[in-house]
């Protein structure tokens, strides 16, 4: 089924997005005391007292499941202490369009840093079967209209994404300082030289008069904190770190190694919902073991033609982009380019995007919203029992909370997967999670899982850059270190980008600024304004620093619309969005009027207030 025009998006509408299912009309409407009731009994079996404290980083004596398989070794070299332009830290898309744009305003040496053998970040890492991004590749490969490229897919897989990566590094001349399997330690501000000393576990202590902070939020993988982990004898990895040496086979799958081997999966979100498919393809006996069930809605992956884009166009790649962002930010678009289920369903992710203009009281809006909601999760729970032919296994894979209590996925794979014999779903809501890990296998309940394999899909340190975890210690004016100042005063910058005190610093991520599910276009936007900054300081001889003043007005400006949506993840199921059933507290956290709006302001700011942040190399501090 495709859907040619959104009549309005910014009101929530049901929509079916699977010819196999029945439509609205057939659905019964939903008595929502029940469905309210049943939200919380499903919440409170899932709630675990130690909320995010029951992931572990994957460092210290775990810190193997972090290790590059990828490369034999890091290439051996001298430590460097020479002087660029632009220290660029990561090397995935981030770091990939600060180099790129920056290129475009003429700067010379720009040095990527980069913990990866090579450019591409979260796909550098993520090569598991059966890996593809969840956005269509058309709105999500940046700068398709500069390198030319139409993908191959809908939704490209890894390889397609990573191959890209390295396509616009190279096109940018972004290798030929670039430093890879390398990690900051330090970035050091000077103010005498007006210049940062990059630091890095390889020795080298360089200087750069800007340093472009790219290290994303994908890139850190955790584990969960299951008592007796590290005893377990089998084979274990991390999905991010994919053990083909012991699977065989590549990320189109022919796992030959998994042949004769119990495997069991932890973790049923996005990564989970792709690779556990392949997995019950090759392994001899798969165990799924599943605290909360995803929402899985139709994918209908297709390959793709330029004529199905209208790539023939000059600028098609922008257009559709700009429209994608205007739909799934509740914004007035008219055609839907992409029409897919993430468009489809636009107006349930108000909860999660702060651009959504209400129309009408409060009261109706929730009203409306929630009916809408609740006949889009009916939607998606007739497709498991339509789907899986087990009445009990189909129950257990049921998602029972709000749409937008966690990201969405997509497969058409997916639950099929769980009507093969060798395939058993291992629920463990009623034990708030594996109870603990033997020699030989996993401890749910009363029985003992013996297993040859364990394989973690357990995601990221989501939200978490190594800059915001400590990781990255960052110096600036008189050796004040980032953290300490905003665990004082709370983090402080204007547009989520630059920061008082810490001059020629732009970071580039999720804070204080806007944010979408298509996130490589929200980093193209910011890697744009980030190349401005440069050439424009570069041009009058002047540091970039925001003053206090500007600081101030940004973080009310943040405050002054935030949308109170405490109360509705305080009532999801547990993930990370919720901080493991924390909540999510309202406050200054993104731009309240969304990520369109945010793209124009930012234009604007440029066309006529930069000269605010440029500031003359001999001003005192503000």
């Amino acid at each position: 089924m495709t859907r040619s025009h959104v009549t309005n998006p910014q009101l929530p509408q049901p929509h079916v997005t699977d010819t196999h299912l029945p439509n609205s009309a057939e659905v019964a409407p939903p008595d929502l005391t029940a469905l309210r009731r049943r939200y919380r009994l499903e919440r409170e079996r899932r709630v675990r007292p130690d909320g995010a404290a029951q992931y572990r980083d994957a460092d210290a004596e775990f810190g193997y499941y972090a290790a590059d398989p990828y490369i034999e070794g890091p290439v051996e070299r001298a430590p460097l202490q020479d002087t660029v332009d632009v220290a660029v830290i990561g090397g995935g898309f981030g770091g990939i369009l600060a180099g790129a744009r920056l290129r475009q305003q003429g700067v010379g040496r720009v040095r990527v840093v980069e913990k990866g053998g090579d450019f591409g970040g979260t796909w550098y890492w993520n090569r598991y079967p059966g890996v593809h991004c969840d956005i269509e590749a058309h709105v999500y490969l940046p700068m398709l209209d500069e390198t030319g490229y139409v993908p191959e897919w809908k939704y490209a897989p890894g390889d397609e994404i990573r191959r890209h990566a390295m396509r616009i590094a190279r096109k940018f001349d972004l290798y030929a300082d670039a430093l890879f399997s390398t990690g900051v330690t330090a970035l050091t501000w000077d103010e005498d030289a007006g210049s940062w000393t990059v630091s890095t576990d390889r020795g080298d202590a360089f200087r750069a008069r800007y340093v472009v902070t790219a290290t994303g939020t994908l890139t850190d993988p955790k584990l969960p904190g299951i008592p007796g982990i590290e005893d377990f004898e089998g084979h274990t990895f991390h999905t991010s770190r994919w053990d083909y040496a012991y699977t065989g086979g590549t990320p189109e799958g022919g796992m030959t190694g998994l042949a004769g081997k119990r495997v069991g999966i932890v973790g049923t979100g996005a990564t989970g919902v792709q690779v556990i498919p392949m997995l019950a393809q090759d392994a001899a006996h798969l165990y799924v073991f599943q605290r909360t069930p995803s929402t899985v809605d139709v994918r209908d992956n297709r390959r793709t033609t330029p004529g199905d884009v209208g790539a023939d166009r000059e600028g098609w790649a922008r257009e559709r982009r700009e429209n994608y962002l205007r739909i799934v930010s509740g914004e007035s678009a008219g055609t839907d380019l992409v029409a897919d289920a993430w468009t489809a369903s636009a107006g349930l992710l108000e909860k999660l995007l702060p651009s959504f203009r209400r129309q009408g009281d409060r009261e109706a809006f929730e009203a409306a919203y929630e009916a809408s909601d609740a006949a889009k999760m009916n939607e998606l729970r007739s497709r498991v029992e339509r789907t899986v032919t087990d009445p009990e296994t189909a129950r257990r894979l049921q998602p029972w909370y709000r749409y937008a209590c966690k990201r969405p996925t997509f497969s058409d794979l997916y639950y099929p997967a769980f009507n093969r014999a060798n395939v058993t779903l291992v629920d463990t809501a009623d034990t708030h999670g594996i109870e603990r890990v033997t020699a030989g296998g996993v401890v749910v309940g009363d029985t003992v899982y013996e297993l040859d394999c364990l394989v973690f899909a357990t995601g990221f340190n989501v939200g978490t850059s190594g800059i915001h975890s400590g990781r990255l210690p960052v110096h600036g004016r008189d050796g004040v270190q980032l953290l300490d100042r905003w665990a004082r005063q709370g983090p402080r910058t204007l547009h989520g980008l630059t920061s008082n005190g810490f001059p020629n610093l732009i970071q580039l991520g999720p804070l204080q600024n806007a944010s979408s599910v298509n996130f490589s276009h929200i980093l193209d936007e910011q890697a744009v304004h980030a190349a401005a900054l440069v050439a424009a300081a570069e041009a009058e001889g002047a540091r970039i620093e925001p003053s206090r003043e500007a600081e101030n007005d940004w973080l009310a400006t943040l405050a002054a619309d935030a949308p109170d949506h405490e109360w509705f993840h305080a009532e999801c199921t547990p993930g990370y969005y919720n901080a493991e059933g924390r909540g999510r507290r309202n406050g200054p956290g993104g731009y309240p009027h969304g990520a369109v709006a945010f793209h124009q302001l930012l234009k604007e700011w440029r066309d006529t207030s930069m000269g605010e942040v440029l500031r003359p190399v001999t001003a005192p501090d503000a």
